[in-house]
């Protein structure tokens, strides 16, 4: 049996990231998601997305209840970096592998992103795969259009600071984390 990794969102600039856990021979599908706030200042800058995404690729093996000779195959992306690392040590090196992920696997990762963003009250364009700019930009207008939403958004990005929307956010985002701690 194979289980087949894969993520959705890491590159939009809402809502955080959605991950998920396929089993190819049954077609069993779970999945969750590294909360945005990993994508806001100062979390993103200390990459601990990377962190959360392999905790939460671990508890999904676990609800899976990976078999004993189970192949685990993961997105090359590097978010998966760090749960490579933790599989390997978990797992074993030789049953995790790093592959380019289409078919099923992806379908339904994606369409778990886009349920979670239509949950927002937001409406993806069609084609947003192939139409990366237009995709940014349709998300943005979203935003600006209310500035309450920006809470939904991966703010992290350091060239988002030439949009007006996310300069006072950014600092706000850095003051609210260091009275967290």
């Amino acid at each position: 049996m194979t289980i087949i990794i894969d993520d959705a969102g890491s590159g939009d600039l809402l809502f955080g990231m959605v991950i998920g856990a396929y089993r190819k021979e049954t077609g069993e599908f779970k999945y969750d998601v590294v909360d945005v706030k990993y994508f806001k200042s100062p979390r993103f800058r200390r990459k601990e997305y990377l962190k959360e995404t392999s905790r939460i690729v671990l508890q999904l093996l676990e609800k899976l209840k990976v078999g004993e000779n189970e192949e685990i195959m993961l997105c090359r992306g590097y978010v998966f970096d760090k749960a490579v690392e933790d599989l390997k040590k978990v797992y074993g090196e030789e049953r995790i592998k790093r592959i380019k992920v289409s078919g099923a696997p992806q379908r339904y990762v994606e369409t778990a992103y886009l349920d979670e963003l239509r949950n927002l009250g937001y409406e993806p364009i069609e084609q947003r795969e192939n139409a990366r700019a237009k995709n940014f930009f349709h998300m943005l207008g979203w935003l600006k259009r209310n500035p309450d939403r920006i809470k939904y958004a991966k703010t992290g990005w350091p060239r988002l600071s030439r949009y007006r929307i996310f300069k006072q956010q950014r600092r706000r985002e850095d003051f609210s984390y260091e009275s967290e701690l």
